[in-house]
């Protein structure tokens, strides 16, 4: 979905002022289309996450209507699964290495995903800073997945990610959805529960599965609405 500049300022709780600024210095994702700005809606989440702004997940994730029948971040982890020592001296390496550990339907061809992955990175990093990255698939419906699901991974040595803070990758959330909306809830919840110190702080300490479902489904459980 293509937004304009107000949309945007809504979505991101600044003023148009700011968006113009932010695209004028190339800061933020931006089209032109009939001589006009546009921002894709997941573009755009992206980029907020990556920069840890502050923004609401209700803002991206539609009615309640919509959002009553998405499943919860936390459900998605648990059908994901945590992994720990995951290998791999680069990108490429690393995100082999995950995609070979993910819980999928024997319909996902893993190598089809894997190049995937791969070009969603050529983009720009899914490393979104403080050494945790969120490789997704920017277009979900390719896959054709039943359901959703998030996959941690802990890797064994951390490593260049060409991360937003330029520090080296260790904790990896892949995302994996069957459609636009399901990848967009996912994403705005994954960027709130991030803000959050103590799940941080799980995350940096390696915490074993249980501590980590329960303390993220705490953090999921104080987002607005």
């Amino acid at each position: 979905m293509q937004l304009s500049v107000k949309e945007a300022a809504s979505l991101l709780n600044v003023s148009d002022e700011t968006i113009y600024k932010w695209v004028k210095q190339e800061e933020i994702p931006s089209h032109t289309m009939n001589e006009q700005v546009r921002f894709n809606r997941a573009e755009l989440l992206e980029w907020a996450t990556a920069r840890n702004l502050q923004v609401s997940p209700d803002l991206f994730t539609g009615d309640q209507a919509h959002k009553a029948g998405q499943p919860t971040l936390s459900e998605a982890l648990k059908a994901g699964g945590v992994a720990y020592r995951v290998g791999g001296t680069d990108q490429p390496s690393v995100l082999r290495a995950v995609v070979n550990v993910m819980i999928l339907p024997e319909t996902v061809d893993r190598d089809f995903l894997y190049q995937v992955l791969l070009a969603r990175e050529s983009l720009g990093s899914t490393g979104v800073g403080d050494g945790i990255a969120i490789p997704h698939v920017r277009n979900p419906v390719v896959l054709h997945v039943a359901q959703p699901t998030v996959t941690l991974c802990f890797l064994e040595n951390p490593i260049d990610f060409h991360a937003i803070d330029e520090k080296p990758v260790n904790t990896l959330f892949t995302l994996i959805s069957p459609t636009v909306r399901t990848h967009l809830h996912l994403l705005s919840r994954l960027g709130f529960i991030l803000r959050n110190p103590e799940v941080k702080a799980a995350l940096k300490r390696q915490a074993p599965p249980d501590e980590l479902m329960a303390m993220i489904a705490t953090a999921e459980s104080k987002i607005p609405g």
